[in-house]
Order: structure tokens, then sequence, then C-alpha cells
């Protein structure tokens, strides 16, 4: 993802800023800095905000804060006098007022995707109404709740949460969301949160009538939160389908009020948690941590730093002697306390998968699945497990599950690159060079869809092309060699590796 503005670029993957041709020195927490203000463009971004976003709350000086900003601005070619891009609003906070362009952001849908054959439904992003920005994670946690406790319906067709995400704070007519996103109901709603009070208000409608089915109120201690989430989910699981709801047994989510402030770092880690960069995984790790320490049994949070480290020493962000084993100790750890949270199998899935044991990687993924039919997340990984095993067949299937299930996703570079390494085991050598070069659109900086394109191009007889690649490639990852592919490339038996190798040695890797 690259944002583009005035002279200036961006890059989100690679950490990088450019101004015209040159490439900008620029201290991370100023890189955060500027990288928080595009993204929340829409809005005047306060102290507090910054403080407690760039800074995670630790006390800053004024005259700290004020160079940090002020070297924001220097980056870019703005100034404190002129304020071309950031904007000072006193006693308010900051606001990015340059045009911005989106580059590698997911493509859009097809314009209208026809509905499933089962009741369909997308949980929009609860509106915060209190006021504090600090505490937007909070609302954030009730909608993802929501989601996966209506998700646990197997007759319920239910929209992904990082797709109903691409709607925060924009403005939308549910009819337009329903065309974009293939779905009949639309639940959304708000939370204010005071001190130790909570309201909630909920509204189900018929997107495709503009009926409303449904809607409440709920006026309860913060300590209920899980209570009122169980009320909503039964309340429009009823509504919906009434005659089955007896059947189901509804329970949202296992939890107790003690496990609250667990709760709440778990939400907090989910707001970087899927952006799959290094720095977002690292944000990630740190509330999930200290989840862990204040509540040990509390198993989304070791099922996602399981994930977390197992996925962040596959992508070389830590050593494997860092993330391997101990990713797979929380995923175990998980399973033992909730053997019905994919998170824990979807951990133990992709640490099999690294360490080759194919059979245990695919059962684990598939396990996901079935706890969770409506689950993006673990399609897509059980996609990828069966692709590194050579069963293209499956692999593309719940690749295409995926994207139905989430049709938004940030993370659709992810979906598309198992579904070209599918094609890729499979020979069809164009058809993984087309899927990889739509990955890489999408997320320049996906490392694994990058070499997967360079064997690929040579492997359909663009040796040129995949030699010019290459070299790009090579600037980005110095120690890229065929060694180290065959230690650090999950493909499951040693013909498929030599396959992908093959097409590495023809672009030139040595």
């Amino acid at each position: 993802m690259r944002y583009l503005f005035d002279d200036c670029a961006l890059d989100m993957d690679r950490r990088e800023l450019h101004r015209g041709e040159e490439q900008v020195a620029i201290e991370p927490q100023v890189f955060d800095l500027l990288a928080h203000l595009i993204r929340h463009r829409d809005r005047v971004v306060s102290k507090d905000d910054l403080l407690a976003t760039i800074w995670k709350g630790r006390a800053v000086s004024e005259s700290a804060l004020f160079n940090r900003i002020n070297a924001a601005r220097k980056a870019i070619g703005d100034a404190g006098d002129r304020q071309r891009l950031i904007r000072t609003l006193p006693r308010k906070g900051l606001r990015f007022v340059g045009e911005v362009r989106e580059e590698g952001a997911p493509s859009p849908p097809p314009s209208e995707l026809s509905l499933p054959d089962r009741p369909s439904i997308a949980v929009l992003p609860f509106a915060d109404m209190s006021g504090d920005a600090g505490q937007e994670h909070f609302a954030d946690g009730i909608s993802e709740d929501l989601i996966t406790g209506l998700a646990r319906i197997r007759w319920l067709f239910v929209i992904a949460r990082n797709s109903t995400f691409a709607y925060k704070r924009r403005a939308v007519d549910a009819k337009q969301v329903s065309r974009e996103l293939g779905v009949r109901y639309i639940l959304e709603g708000s939370v204010r949160r005071a001190g130790n009070r909570l309201r909630i208000t909920a509204q189900l409608a018929d997107a495709t009538t503009g009926r409303h089915l449904w809607a409440d109120r709920y006026e309860r201690q913060v300590g209920d939160v899980f209570a009122v989430q169980d009320d909503i989910t039964r309340s429009v699981a009823a509504a919906i389908e009434p005659r089955l709801l007896a059947a189901e047994g509804i329970r949202a989510l296992a939890r107790s009020p003690q496990h609250l402030g667990a709760w709440e770092l778990v939400a907090q880690a989910q707001t970087h948690f899927w952006r799959m960069s290094r720095a977002d995984h690292q944000a990630a790790i740190e509330p999930l941590r200290q989840a862990i320490a204040s509540h040990p049994d509390y198993a989304p949070a070791h099922g996602r730093l399981g994930f977390c480290l197992v996925f962040a020493a596959h992508m070389g962000w830590i050593g494997a002697d860092q993330g391997l084993l101990a990713g797979r100790d929380h995923a175990i750890r998980a399973i033992a306390l909730d053997d019905c949270d994919p998170w824990g199998h979807i951990a133990l899935g992709y640490w099999a998968m690294m360490e080759r044991r194919t059979e245990e990687s695919i059962a684990a993924f598939r396990q996901a699945v079935t706890l969770n039919p409506n689950s993006a997340v673990a399609h897509s990984h059980l996609s990828r497990g069966y692709a590194f095993a050579g069963r293209d067949r499956e692999a593309i299937e719940h690749g295409n599950e995926a994207i139905r299930l989430s049709p938004l996703d940030p993370e659709m570079a992810l979906f598309l690159g198992a579904i070209a390494v599918a094609h890729y085991t499979a020979g069809r050598y164009e058809q993984a060079a087309h899927f990889t070069t739509e990955a890489l659109r999408l997320r320049p900086g996906f490392q694994g869809a990058q070499r997967l394109r360079c064997a690929s191009l040579a492997r359909s007889g663009r040796v040129g092309e995949a030699r010019a690649f290459l070299a790009d490639v090579r600037r980005e990852q110095p120690l890229l060699s065929l060694d180290w592919v065959r230690g650090n490339v999950p493909y499951q038996t040693r013909e498929l590796m030599d396959q992908f190798v093959e097409g590495l040695r023809r672009a030139g890797l040595r």
C-alpha cells in the first residue's frame, strides 16, 4: 500500500518516504505519526489520539511532540507557517488536508454480487460515540465479537470483519453495501462508554428492501458487555431465522466479566493484527503478551499471539528460533483452553506447514474451517496449506470461498498468493504469473509473491522479464539464494520444492 500526495509517496509496506525520485530519511516515530494522520485524514486527530497510538500512552513532553510534528512537515516539504498538508487546529489537534491517492488498495468487487443461497449478513463497524479516540478499539472489539458470534451460526452467511471494516467512517447506503458485499441483511449500531457505564444501540435492516427488522438499546455496566453481545446475537438470529434459533443454541463467545481487561488488550492488538506489516505485527504482539501476563487462561490471546509469532518467523521479521516453537506452544495452549476458537488451530496449522508436517497442517486448518465455516481467514489458510502440498483444486476452491466471504479484504493479496501457488504447483505458470502480478499490485512489498512471480515468468518462457524482475527483488532481499529458499519456503515435498527452485534458477537465482 502506498499513499501518494503532492510530490510524495509513503510506502506502508517498505516503510519508506519518497519525494520525487529521492528517498527521504525519516525516523520510525515520525513515519508512524505521518501515516496515522494520513489514514485518519477524514477527521481531526487529537493530541491524546497521537499519544495513545504513536507513544502507546507514555508521557511525552509538548516539545517532543512539537519536534515530531515539525519533522513530519519537513519530511514532506510542508512548513508550519503555510500548512499546505498538515494543518494545526488550535485546541483541537491536527488534520492532514492534502489530496491523497491510494495505490495498492484492494480492487473493488464486481458492482453487484449475487445473494448466497442462505440468509446473509454484514455487520458494519459500530460507531464510537465516546468522543475519546483512545476508546475506539472498544467499539471495534464489540463489532468483531458480534461477527464472530454470528459466524458460528452455520445456516447464516456472514461477511468477514476485514471487508465490513472497509466501511469504517464512511457514509454508505445499506443498499450499496448489499450490492457490494452480496448480502441481504445489515447490522449497524453505536457504542458510548462513559466511565463504567455502557450504552449500545443496534439495528437490523433488510438492505434489499430498506425495511427495519429489529432495533434495541442497552444500558449496562461495562462488565456486562459480553452479555449484551449475546443478547444482540440472539436477537439478530431470531429476526432472520426464528425457527432455527433454538436448535442452534447460540452463545456468541465464552467470556466472563473477569476477562474484560484481556479482551480489551486483544481488541487493541486487532487494530494492528490485520495489516500484516513488520511494524504492525510488533505493535500487535505487545498487548497480546500483556493480556497473557494478566490472564494466563485467556484462549484468544494465546491463539492470536501464536499466529503472530509463526507468521513473523515465516516473513523473516524474527528468527525461526524465536517464532516457531513459541508460536506452537501458544497455539497448543489456546486449543487446550478453548478448542472451539479457530485461531489456535490456524496458528498450529501454520507452524506445522512451516515444519513440513503436511497432514497435521491441513488437519488443523480444516478444523478451523469446521469450527467457523464463515471465517475467510480460515479458508484462506486452508487454501495455503493445500497449495503448498500441491493439492491445487482444493486450494483454489477454498481461496475463492475466502474471497466471497471477504470481497473487500485488505489482505486480498494473501488470498491471491495462495491461489497463485496452487496454479504453479499444477504447472499452470501463466495463471500463476497473473495471480502474483495481481497480488503485487495490491501489496508491492509481498515478498513471497515476488519470488513466485520470478519463477512463474521464467517457467512460462518470459525469461528476460523474470530476470529483470529478480534484479529488483534482490535489492529488497539481498540474502536471497536457492539455499535460502529451500530452508524457508514451505513447499511440502521435494518434488514441489525442486519445481519451484527450477523456476528461480531459470530466472537467474543461484
